[in-house]
């Protein structure tokens, strides 16, 4: 039924198609219609930063801005949603058009912008939960925010959206927000790392309760600065990472209609990137944090491969948007399988 109804979607402009899904989504779900939408995902449970996940497939932060249609995208079976990226003050992100179909490589390209309704919105659509599985709140800063004040929007976000969350994402990756990726090197990362550690421990203590930390990372940074962002994520106690966000290597889909379009670039040809960094992380990690693998995962292999190279679990995002919610049962029986595979190597 999903081509079906991505043809037609398709004849849309991609952000008015967007719209159109999350709306449909919620309503679905609301009218308790979501049943009719996707086949049930087995249980297969996982423990990532002390949390257990009813399978290891999630849905990656920027489908879901607002938090808008989260029990809905719940309810097609993925084991944890995550909403955002949310800024503390509502902003319209970048200039229309922003969003690109790269159709023949699977690919989507994208200069939204951290768009979103403010982290006050958003806490009140979380508020209305009803899905069961784990919820992660992504993070970010303004766009007008000074890179080096940018600890201050994080701080504040997760203050805000700390009693609602079950992680908290720190996404210092989005090419799409100017000097945003600075954020990930040298003194930057450890600035806002340690301020960030530092007020999730006030805020568990006063809370009673631990809500843990990832922070996602790029693609496109060369693997010797690998070893510097994983000590630091060691350092200061960080709870997971996120590997990782899109890339702004266009260099394989030039020749395409939009391929050189400004912004980042997701789906199929982000996949050997993304695996080469879970790799490379899961080597200087050392099994001391779990690491999340996105990019590139159209089908159950690709996904498989994400855990072989050292992912806990996955998340998709532009392998849904062209595949649908069959992809999701899809990747978390192949996940299994390779668990399966793996434990009798072992």
């Amino acid at each position: 039924m999903y081509s079906y109804l991505r043809k037609a979607l398709f004849a849309l402009d991609p952000e008015r198609a967007h719209h159109l899904t999350i709306d449909a989504i919620g309503a679905a779900e609301r009218l308790r219609l979501m049943s009719l939408l996707a086949k049930p995902v087995a249980d297969d449970p996982v423990e990532l930063m002390g949390l257990t996940l009813p399978n290891p497939v999630g849905l990656a932060a920027g489908l879901d801005k607002n938090a808008q249609a989260f029990n809905g995208l719940g309810a097609l079976g993925f084991g944890f949603v995550e909403v955002g990226t949310v800024t503390p003050r509502p902003q319209p992100g970048n200039p229309q058009p922003r969003i690109f179909r790269l159709e023949e490589a699977g690919a989507i390209v994208n200069r939204m912008g951290f768009n979103n309704l403010g982290v006050d919105y958003l806490i009140q659509r979380v508020r209305r939960r009803r899905f069961g599985g784990v919820l992660g709140i992504n993070i970010g800063k303004n766009f007008d925010t000074p890179v080096e004040r940018a600890t201050d929007d994080y701080c504040f976000c997760l203050e805000k959206v700390y009693p609602y969350a079950d992680y908290i994402t720190i996404n210092v990756s989005s090419p799409n927000t100017r000097g945003l990726r600075e954020l990930q090197f040298g003194d930057s990362l450890s600035g806002l790392l340690g301020a960030i550690k530092s007020r999730q421990r006030q805020l568990a203590r006063d809370a009673g309760r631990y809500v843990p930390l990832a922070v996602k990372i790029a693609p496109d940074m060369e693997l010797d600065a690998v070893g510097d962002i994983a000590g630091a994520l060691k350092e200061f106690e960080i709870d997971g990472v996120i590997a990782t966000n899109t890339t702004i290597d266009k260099s394989g889909v030039t020749n395409l209609p939009y391929g050189t379009e400004e912004g980042g670039l997701s789906g199929r040809p982000l996949r050997e990137k993304s695996t080469r960094m879970i790799t490379a992380l899961a080597e200087k990690l050392d099994g001391e944090l779990p690491i999340i693998g996105v990019g590139g995962i159209d089908d159950g292999e690709s996904a498989a491969e994400k855990i072989r190279a050292g992912a806990t679990a996955v998340q998709i995002y532009t392998g849904f948007i062209y595949r649908g919610p069959g992809l999701i049962r899809e990747a978390a029986e192949a996940i299994a399988l390779a668990r399966r595979e793996g434990t009798k190597a072992a």
